[in-house]
Parts: C-alpha cells; structure tokens; sequence
C-alpha cells in the first residue's frame, strides 16, 4: 500500500535484505493465493516481475495502526492497469526513489522506515484543486553534535519528461500556491492575517513546509538542462519568487542519485541551478 507499485528486487531490498531473496519470493507467492497482492510479468528480456496491493489488500493493510487513518492512494485494480501504468515507469521510478533514500537511511545509521514514505498524499489549495506529491518522505536525521537528531520532510516529484518544461513549471507553481493556501473559516474574509494566524491547510499538518524535491528521468543531459531551465523560469512570478525564499526546491537527474546516493551534492537549487548540494543541507533555499 505504501509503494504502489515494486519489482520482487524492490519488495526484498525494501522489506527483508537480511534474507535471501528466494524466501521473499515464498511470501509474495502466499500473498499471492490469499488475495492480497497481485503481479504482471513485463514484456522485456529478464521477465521481471512486478507486484502491486489488491483492493482487498488495501481494505486489510488500512486497519493496521501504523496506517489507520491514511488516505490510501489510488489504487491500481487489476493487470491491464498495472501494465499500463509501467509502460511508462513512472511508479516504479518512484518507488526507486523511496528505496534509494531507505537504504541511504540504513547505511548512515538514521531513520528512515518504510511507511516513513507516504505516497500520493493530497494536499487541497481551494476550488476543489488540489496538489498531490508523488510522495512525502519522513527522514529522521542524526545530529552531529552528539544531541537529538531533527526530522526532515519532502515531497517527492518524479519527471520523467512526459510534459512539457512549462507543464513542470506548472507544478512548481501548484506548490507555491499551495505554500500560500489557508481555508477562509466560515464568515470571515480571507486576510493576510489569517492566512499567518491559520492552523489549517499544510500549516496542520507540518510545522514547516516540506522540502520539495524533483527528481529528473527519462531524458538525456539535454533534456534534464531544459526542465532546469523551466523551473529556474517560473522564479520570476512573484508568487514563486516569495515561495523559493522560504523553501528549498531541489532538482537531481536520476542517474546522478543512482550512481552518488540521494545523499551526495547532486541536487541543483531552483533558484540557482548552477550551485550543487545535499538534499538534507540545512534549508538555506
């Protein structure tokens, strides 16, 4: 339920890397015969397999305590679907993406757990819009001053060029409306002191706004430029503009994070492709 789609590599790497790979097989084959999960077989050479939560699946995995009151995301409701949805990977790309920063999580020694990474949580902005990342993540990092450690929070973006560089600016500026967004409460105008005072809207839910993070896929070096170029573009909106001053936006291709770890000084600023840095440096946008 919380990676909507994965690949048996994935769902091992994810669940029980400390076993061998076959055993994780055997669970997914008893899933399987209890209905709770189903697969496709892709058509390219190796076969892989890809599996994906049944809709009893999702009724059954919603009533544990670690989820209970979640919004589930859209659910993927048999084969055909599932096949294709990974025509054009978008999903497992972002399940990818969810394993990439878990396994980064385990190597440092910080906490980074597998329902720590919420997919498709819907965020209205009014009017009946709403923005929907293709994941938060929870990231619970170490200090290193020997104290607590600090939780960060990020939504996750994947692009895998299939709009335009101005579509992507579109998201860009979803989010800055978003970062702005209050509800007006009922027979009150709407003002810049409510929007401040409110505890409504992402203020209820975060006590800073995430960190927002795109990942680029699906096209060479080119094309990667290009869709920096769009989003470093849309800062000259004033509505953007205020909103990169108080938020980090990051960009990374998604060769780069694959080869150095979503770790590493591979994340371009929006407001400043040209600078290189961490996603988890100190919010500095």
């Amino acid at each position: 339920m919380q990676y909507r789609m994965a690949t048996t590599e994935q769902m091992h790497q994810i669940t029980a890397p400390q076993v061998l790979i076959e055993q994780t097989k055997r669970r997914l084959a008893k899933l399987r015969t209890e209905g709770l999960v189903d697969r496709i077989t892709l058509p390219q050479a190796g076969r892989t397999r890809v599996w994906f939560a049944t809709g009893y699946g999702v009724q059954v995995a919603a009533e544990w305590p670690e989820v209970r009151g979640r919004r589930p995301p859209r659910l993927v409701s048999d084969p055909v679907a599932a096949r294709l949805r990974v025509r054009v990977n978008h999903t497992l790309t972002v399940t990818e993406m969810g394993l990439q920063l878990l396994l980064n999580a385990r190597r440092r020694g910080e906490t980074c757990r597998p329902l720590d990474f919420l997919p498709e949580v819907h965020h209205p902005i009014g009017g009946g819009e709403a923005v929907i990342p293709d994941a938060l993540l929870y990231y619970e990092r170490e200090s290193r001053e020997g104290g607590g450690g600090s939780m960060l929070r990020a939504f996750l973006k994947v692009d895998r060029a299939t709009i335009g560089p101005e579509g992507l600016a579109a998201k860009l500026r979803a989010y800055a409306r978003l970062h702005q967004y209050a509800p007006t409460p009922v027979g009150r105008r709407r003002t810049a002191e409510t929007v401040q005072g409110s505890d409504e809207g992402w203020r209820r839910y975060y006590p800073r706004f995430p960190r927002l993070l795109f990942v680029l896929d699906g096209t060479g070096p080119a094309g990667i430029d290009n869709r920096l170029r769009a989003l470093h573009a849309a800062h000259v909106g004033l509505s953007v503009a205020l909103f990169l001053r108080k938020v980090m936006v990051l960009a990374a291709p998604m060769t780069d994070l694959l080869q150095h770890g979503p770790a590493a000084a591979v994340w371009r600023p929006v407001r400043d492709p040209e600078r290189r840095v961490g996603w988890m440096d100190p919010q500095t946008p």
